[in-house]
């Protein structure tokens, strides 16, 4: 029921995601996110007794997954959804496990089965799909250049992923979430204030609901949740159940803000999730 949650959680954040954008700069509605969530995590952390100083060893990884996890994605992400709907993008953004899969074979030595293979090329075969080169307005860049940020988005979160499976911790990455967030919020800031300046922002009931939404729920609760999840479940159930995200954020995308869905889109829904089943099969 906690793993379902999660999954609700994040696939209703899409929709909520793009509206966010509308109003406020990526880079700010990234900080926004990665801020409320650090307060949360280290409230939870504070309370549990587990607020730990990060050692020596562990800062490499820490400052990777602020940097890149948090923080790139974060921006690639928000960035993309000015340019491609919120449902689309849902599924774009979660085809990790498919990238993790070759980038762990160059960098950890792990083998290239049969059935990571195809389950790699069905994947790919999904996001062609998904991109429509041959309907694509191509007077239009915006489109092409918003699915390429996803997909850098989902490339650089599978990177991180192997480093984190490649990486000997100190203490448990649960216990370093609070340092990943902090990091990522200041660098957010940071680049915020050097490229946008001061945000200047009108205020609405609406919009403090999605940045709240942001912070509390889609990024503090649901990063701290799946870190517990994946602790206590199997990991490989867990992330094929994780694949219903997209799945939710396609069909919320479509009841909240009228996304079209489109044959392309659920062919391409259908293809991703078969491929990243594929892998995550082999993994067991």
């Amino acid at each position: 029921m906690f793993l379902v949650v999660v999954v609700l959680i994040l696939g209703f954040n899409w929709p909520i995601m793009a509206t966010g954008v509308r109003s406020i700069a990526p880079i700010w509605m990234g900080a926004f996110r990665v801020a409320g969530a650090t307060l949360v995590v280290v409230a939870i952390a504070a309370m549990s007794g587990k607020l730990y100083v990060p050692p020596r060893r562990d800062i490499p990884i820490i400052a990777s997954l602020a940097i890149f996890r948090l923080g790139a994605v974060t921006l690639l992400v928000f960035t993309a959804l000015q340019m491609v709907p919120p449902g689309r993008s849902s599924v774009v953004a979660w085809t990790t496990p498919l990238w993790t899969v070759p980038i762990a074979a160059g960098f950890l030595g792990e083998r290239m089965t049969v059935r990571r293979w195809v389950g790699l090329v069905i994947g790919i075969a999904g996001v062609v799909i998904l991109f429509e080169p041959w309907g694509l307005d191509w007077s239009r860049p915006d489109i092409a250049i918003g699915h390429v940020l996803l997909i850098l988005a989902a490339i650089t979160n599978a990177s991180t992923s192997v480093h984190i499976r490649g990486h000997r911790w100190t203490i448990t990455p649960l216990d370093a979430l609070p340092w990943q967030l902090a990091g990522a919020t200041v660098i957010m800031v940071v680049l915020g204030l050097a490229v946008d300046g001061a945000p200047l922002i009108d205020w609405t009931p609406a919009l403090v609901g999605v940045v709240a939404y942001q912070g509390v729920l889609a990024s503090g609760f649901a990063f701290w949740a799946q870190v517990v999840i994946l602790r206590n479940i199997d990991p490989v159930s867990a992330n094929l159940t994780m694949m219903g995200v997209p799945a939710v954020g396609v069909i919320s995308s479509a009841l909240l803000i009228g996304e079209q869905v489109t044959p392309e889109l659920m062919a391409g829904l259908v293809l991703v999730t078969m491929g990243v089943t594929l892998n995550l099969l082999s993994d067991r």
